[in-house]
């Protein structure tokens, strides 16, 4: 309830480790409920948080505890990440728990470690946070390409576009117009009809999603599933799609800004270098071979939480 009332910025992590040099977070009981101790890095918004969400797992237990945390707290220590590519105002950092008290009502619940006692409504949470990044990296797919658009609408634009038949490209802007070059059309068309598929696979995984959300307790694992396939599929073209678009559109528009485009002098490379950012810790093999299981025999995807 004051999460709402009072505006709070949440952020943090509930998944285990990814490397067994990181300790993790312990829990110890307490008389009025546990002690957190332990570092942990984390991928965003902690830096900048009202309070942290995290997972810890009591001494002795395979299951882990979802505890909420004042970052005010004189035990707790935040390291700022400066060196992240990219998306430096993300947020990240790493953090460090020094004997914080957490009080039995700041515990929220229970991860069980058995991935199958998760309800598959639960099992949503994830599914949602990965779609809000995916809708991210479409926002910087259509933002650069409209972008892009608009610098050459506007005839700054002389195409570094390499003619198909390996003739001459057009360099300069074109005493023509821009827009009556053929290639700069294809090039446009090319990426408008990339930005247009990825929406659509995004606009299909939102709506199933929704139709889950709607559904509550009564979400079966089958249509958890379906719904997972469908945000892998959203992850996997519009990754693609991002690096593809924000890439291709930095050579369209080079002719117009020349070294001023590469070394940021008007920040259009900004859209590459988030594309970058934002994609890099994707894996599209895995996505992709989860798909392909789910269709040919059905299977399911294995529950991840976001870290």
């Amino acid at each position: 309830m004051r999460t709402a009332e009072e505006h709070w910025l949440l952020a943090g992590g509930v998944e285990p480790p990814r490397t067994e040099k990181e300790p993790g977070l312990r829990l110890t009981p307490d008389a009025d409920g546990w002690i957190l101790d332990g570092r942990r890095a984390f991928a965003s918004g902690v830096a900048v948080a009202d309070r942290l969400v995290v997972g810890a797992r009591p001494g002795g237990t395979g299951d882990r505890l979802i505890v909420l945390v004042d970052p005010a707290h004189p035990g707790v220590f935040t390291d700022a990440g400066t060196d992240r590519v990219g998306q430096r105002l993300s947020g990240a950092g790493t953090v460090t728990f020094d004997h914080v008290p957490v009080p039995a009502g700041d515990v929220l619940g229970l991860l069980p470690h058995d991935e199958h006692d998760v309800i598959p409504f639960a099992g949503l949470a994830p599914l949602a946070l990965r779609l809000l990044l995916v809708q991210v990296g479409l926002g910087i797919a259509e933002g650069a390409l409209a972008e892009a658009r608009d610098i050459s609408r506007a005839g700054q634009v002389g195409p570094a576009v390499a003619h198909p038949a390996g003739g001459p490209s057009t360099v300069g802007p074109d005493p023509l117009g821009t827009g009556d070059d053929p290639y700069l059309l294809l090039a446009y068309g090319e990426l408008a009809t990339t930005a247009h598929a990825a929406s659509a696979v995004v606009e299909r995984a939102t709506d199933a999603l929704a139709r889950g959300l709607l559904a509550g307790r009564a979400l079966s694992p089958e249509e958890r599933a379906d719904i997972a396939v469908l945000v892998s599929a959203a992850e996997t073209i519009t990754s693609r799609a991002a690096i593809r678009v924000t890439t291709r559109v930095l050579e369209l528009v080079d002719g117009a800004e020349g070294a001023d485009a590469r070394s940021g002098g008007p920040g259009f490379d900004r859209f590459w270098r988030n594309a970058r950012a934002l994609t890099a810790h994707t894996q599209p093999a895995h996505r992709l071979r989860d798909i392909g299981d789910h269709y040919l025999n059905g299977a399911h995807a294995r529950l991840t939480l976001p870290a």
